[in-house]
């Protein structure tokens, strides 16, 4: 197979990661919502579950992403808006290197909080309240000494507005439109592709992608050098103008909670670009990192070591990590 190029290679600088963070509370119920929900009477559901026990956990996407590339030895610099209550967050943040002195704290809100109620067969209920997230970052934001960004899912404005920016200074920047895609207006997902360096989307997203925009995959490619899609434990592949390429998952000690994998996926493939790794290298970096966040409840509760990462690169892909 043909070697698949970087676009670009950066050397030790600081990455930039816009995107939401959140508090993820996740309740168990012992029972099953089934039992509770009478068919005649579903348009007039009123319902409270005893649940055996809450965690609260921390979460978003530019939480996620920056939280991995701190335990692959980067000093990310979130951009994202956090409300009143985030004391509890910045402290789990600087315990893992990250300062969180870019993040915006508004007063009159709550930082976004996830909801999930899940049943003993792991049917969910879900509810997301954006708080403090869903107000855009309104921050002047610096780009001296930093290597490059990446736009994650957060504010859909920032998704908007930062791409622009980036652009009108000359600096590179990925775009991670995920679960807000469905949110974005077709303009402002061809706004963030062109320009970009690299799109991330999973299978399903560049489908929506592809929908909402009318681009097909070979118009996208006309707007963005390379397209990174990612299948879960199936891989991912890397296109760009000149080559396309499989990678195969790395594998993971137990599969516990998919939850999170995508954002550790991302970290890991921009650290690889950090590294002056090709594009299938980076690839196999992110699938290492993301293979660790499937073993654990909480998308930021697992832990590595270098020396684990190298190891668990050499048993997936037999061949050796030099980072």
């Amino acid at each position: 197979m043909e070697e698949v190029q970087p676009a670009i290679i950066a050397h030790m600088s600081r990455i930039l990661v816009s995107g939401s963070l959140a508090y993820d509370r996740i309740m168990n119920y012992g029972g099953l919502f089934a039992d509770s929900i009478l068919p005649d009477k579903a348009n007039s559901i009123n319902l409270s579950f005893q649940v055996e026990d809450l965690s609260v956990e921390f979460g978003g996407t530019a939480g996620n992403i920056a939280y991995n590339l701190a335990l692959l030895g980067e000093h990310p610099d979130i951009i994202a808006t956090a409300g009143n209550d985030f004391a509890r967050y910045k402290s789990h943040l600087l315990l893992a290197g990250i300062e969180a002195t870019t993040v915006r704290f508004v007063e009159n809100d709550m930082t976004s909080s996830a909801y999930v109620f899940t049943d003993r067969e792991d049917n969910q209920i879900a509810a997301f309240h954006a708080g403090a997230g869903a107000q855009p970052y309104n921050s002047p934001v610096g780009i001296d000494g930093r290597a490059f960004a990446i736009v994650a899912p957060g504010c859909t404005e920032d998704m908007a507005t930062l791409p622009q920016s980036y652009r009108r200074q000359n600096f590179k920047y990925f775009f991670d439109p995920g679960q807000q895609t469905t949110a974005l207006s077709p303009e402002a997902l061809k706004n963030g592709i062109s320009g970009a360096q690299i799109l991330f989307a999973s299978d399903y997203e560049l489908g929506l992608i592809a929908m909402k925009t009318g681009w097909t995959e070979d118009v996208i490619m006309d707007n963005v050098p390379t397209l990174v899609v990612t299948f879960g434990a199936q891989g991912s592949r890397i296109r760009t103008r000149t080559g396309d390429a499989k990678v195969s998952a790395a594998t993971p000690a137990k599969v516990v909670d998919p939850t999170g994998a995508g954002d550790a996926y991302r970290a890991g493939f921009m650290k690889g670009i950090l590294a002056g790794f090709s594009l299938e290298a980076c690839a196999k970096l992110g699938s290492v990192i993301a293979s660790y966040v499937v073993e654990v409840h909480g998308t930021q509760n697992h832990k590595f070591t270098m020396e684990e990462v190298k190891q668990r690169h050499q048993q997936s892909y037999k061949e050796e990590l030099k980072l």
